[in-house]
């Protein structure tokens, strides 16, 4: 692997300055237009990736007079690479090395509104404008330097900072944009360079976010240390809705370095001038606490009941054919899901310094502008007083507890005026009260033709809302528990393609008569909200459970099957060439083994997987040891190599754990999952103990999100091989345990 330095970024951007820069891309009007994704209304539909709601040149790209390179993002990195994996893109175009480039991701100050950071996005949108608009900008360094240099600009050259002529004039990138405004719209097409000259993307980069991890450097936001900065604690009522009745603050004020404690209604918090005062007053402020009332929960046993009774808006996401249909033969089948927690690895943190009437905040949000949208509306302050800085947060995926505990910081320092104060939230209060994956609920009923074809398919699907990221006050935790307390605004779908609780419901497979319902749910007992995958990982599950047990109908061998019923050409390399790499015409059978076939593309939008797996089952304890896994990949123009891999390899052990293991505990008067006891995730003793994956490169065409691909067909995998190897086919996630003892 060559070895490419690349900049750090911010921190280093900012290291030793007190530099703050404040400015708008779109009108007032647009950052309240926002769609699911969080993203300000489309202004130009002609343009590529989020230039269409971005299409500002400068907005991406801004030349210093001295010749250096500043990229924004408005995506953040949440451990994926993608940092890095931008700026390849831009030091592309722009022939440079990565090291050259000062790169700014997630600043409500400095970058582009991109909305969420979520569902696959990055690369198709950000990378697909940071593409175009770094071509464009060299384009114009050419036409810069041309006219300076009084030469032609085939005549010219461009590298690593500098533009040469034949005739041996050169000048830097600042002189050669001197005079030309990067404030200006990006063009519909741009003149790419070819593929085949590509020496940054398609080729593996190390990440610029590892060394410091690695070393134990600052890395997170739960790093972070300001001068003068105080520490706190919030103290969570048991259950929600729960009222505070009465606490003893002055007891608590009166312990050594506690320096204010908070309380606005049943919103309460402790502030102290180190961390442990912080905890310490925290404790005492819990033992005192005196609360009633609060919400009541059903049971995970009878969860799936009350959730099929509860009011539903009823979306057929598609209707197609006669469901009347004749068929040979039929099945029909159920699937459940419990309540899957993030399980953040690093607990919530969130930093925020109220000065001179502006709140900036340094937070793991996945999305720095509708939360600022939302933090402004919490104070009563105009959205251009605060200001998001993203900084990664040892945990993510989803919305976890980052946006609430930013709205715990916020709070604080606003009674805390000239002082950064840290807010760190403890382990259960993170369990307890972030949003999580909905339980959901899956039935299919299909039938096969004389042929052994798939004649009709009809498919429902129960699930709460997977999007409850903040857009207003109300969707943060501690807007609920004020005197005067913020309303959520209303849980609605999200719309095809993208999909919340119905995405991948829709198989990519040719079936002519199709009825397919999402049964969304406004209302269900606990809070939910966005986890990798959504219902991607359930309802890929589901369907290639079903095309299993459609191919041992029609006696058919499950990869023929599949492949009998696709038309798109790259869906069928991907299924051909996993198992090709896997040997699958070659596999035998073995006692308590079994092998497991599944294939998706992501959304049938973003990439494709196809995975083939081999595991065993100790029958008398229930043990599952995956033996290994093959996957196939095409995610279009690869960006870096290893990012891909890395993804599509922490995706299937992150899907391995949700549907072998892990379920939310929770009981008619709350949480029980508080500890990693409580709610356990796959150990590493337990991860698969080979994965291969192969990359489908397709160089030139469209980048294709690939980071949430690998959930859904990991599970169908394992359903499947767990069918073979216990002879049962097991349909109540998770899988793993008692329903696999003999």
């Amino acid at each position: 692997m060559r070895e490419i330095p690349a900049n750090n970024g911010r921190r280093a951007f900012l290291k030793g300055s007190a530099l703050v820069v404040a400015f708008s891309f779109l009108p007032k009007l647009a950052y309240a237009e926002l769609n699911a994704m969080g993203l300000p209304k489309v202004l130009n539909k002609g343009l590529p990736g989020s230039l269409k709601s971005t299409p500002w040149l400068d907005a991406w790209i801004r030349i210093a007079a001295d010749g250096k390179v500043t990229v924004c993002s408005g995506k953040v990195e949440l451990g994926t690479g993608v940092r890095t994996a931008l700026i390849q893109i831009a030091a592309e175009q722009l022939e440079l090395m990565p090291a050259d480039i000062m790169f700014i991701a997630g600043d409500t100050s400095l970058t582009p509104n991109e909305g969420f950071t979520a569902g696959s996005h990055t690369i198709p949108d950000s990378g697909t404008a940071l593409l175009n608009a770094a071509a464009q900008v060299r384009a114009l360094l050419l036409q810069g330097a041309a006219a300076k240099l009084k030469v032609s600009a085939d005549s010219l050259w461009i590298r690593n900072g500098r533009i040469t002529s034949a005739e041996g004039g050169s000048i830097n990138y600042g002189a050669a944009i001197a005079g030309i405004d990067l404030h200006r719209q990006a063009a519909p097409a741009s003149v790419l360079k070819p593929p085949s000259s590509y020496t940054l993307i398609g080729h593996p980069v190390p990440r610029v976010d590892i060394p410091g991890k690695l070393t134990g450097g600052s890395s997170y936001v739960q790093d972070i240390r300001l001068p003068g900065m105080l520490h706190a604690r919030v103290i969570r009522p048991p259950t929600r809705d729960a009222r505070l009745l009465s606490v003893d603050i002055a007891a608590a004020e009166r312990l050594p370095g506690v320096l204010k404690i908070i309380r606005d209604g049943s919103y309460l918090a402790a502030v102290a001038s180190d961390e442990w005062s912080a905890i310490t007053a925290m404790r005492a402020l819990t033992v005192s606490a005196k609360w009633e009332g609060g919400a009541v929960l059903p049971t995970p046993q009878t969860i799936h009941a009350t959730l099929q009774a509860l009011p539903s808006e009823d979306i057929v996401i598609l209707n197609k054919g006669k469901m009347a249909m004749p068929a040979v033969r039929t099945l029909k089948s159920r699937f459940t899901k419990q309540y899957v927690m993030h399980g953040s690895i690093g607990p919530s943190c969130a930093v925020a310094h109220l000065t001179d009437g502006s709140m900036t905040v340094w937070t793991h949000t996945q999305g720095v502008f509708p939360l600022r949208s939302a933090l402004a509306e919490l104070l009563g302050m105009p959205d251009e007083r605060v200001r998001c800085i993203h900084t990664e947060g040892s945990g993510c995926y989803g919305q976890n507890g980052a946006d609430d505990v930013a709205a715990d910081a916020v709070l604080i320092a606003k009674a805390m005026p000239g002082r950064p104060v840290r807010v760190q939230l403890m382990r259960d209060q993170e369990n307890q009260w972030e949003p999580f994956a909905p339980a959901m609920i899956t039935e299919i009923e299909a039938g096969l033709d004389a042929s052994g074809r798939i004649s009709y398919w009809h498919y429902e699907l129960w699930s709460g809302s997977h999007n409850e990221r903040p857009g207003n006050a109300g969707k943060l935790a501690p807007g609920w528990m004020l005197a005067r307390p913020f309303v959520p605004s209303p849980s609605l779908p999200m719309l095809q393609p993208e999909g919340g609780g119905d995405r991948n419901a829709l198989p990519l497979y040719v079936i002519p008569n199709a009825h397919i319902t999402n049964h969304f749910l406004p209302r269900t007992p606990l809070r939910t909200s966005a986890m990798r995958s959504l219902g991607a990982h359930i309802n890929i599950l589901s369907i290639e459970s079903t095309m299993d047990e459609l191919s041992s109908m029609a006696a058919l061998d499950p990869v023929e099957f599949r492949l009998r019923h696709l038309e798109d050409t790259r869906a069928q390399d991907v299924i051909r060439t996993a198992a090709r790499q896997f040997g699958w015409e070659h596999r035998s059978r073995k006692r308590n083994r079994g092998f497991g076939f599944a294939f998706g593309q992501y959304k049938n939008l973003m990439g494709y997987v196809a995975i083939a797996l081999e595991l065993e089952v100790q029958p008398d304890t229930g043990k599952v040891s995956v033996v290994r896994v093959v996957a196939a990949v095409d995610c279009g123009q690869i960006v870096n190599p290893d990012g891909v891999i890395n993804q599509i390899e922490g995706g299937i052990v992150q899907s391995t754990s949700w549907t072998l293991y892990e379920q939310l505990q929770f009981a008619s008067n709350g949480i029980k999952s508080i500890d990693w006891a409580s709610y356990p995730i796959m150990r590493f003793s337990q991860i698969p103990a080979k994965i291969e994956v192969h990359l489908l490169d397709r160089p030139g065409l469209p980048f294709l999100g690939v980071a949430e691909a690998a959930q859904g067909p990991m599970a169908g995998a394992l359903a499947n091989a767990l069918a073979q190897a216990t002879g049962k086919r097991l349909r109540n996630l998770p899988f793993g345990g008692p329903q696999l003892r003999s």
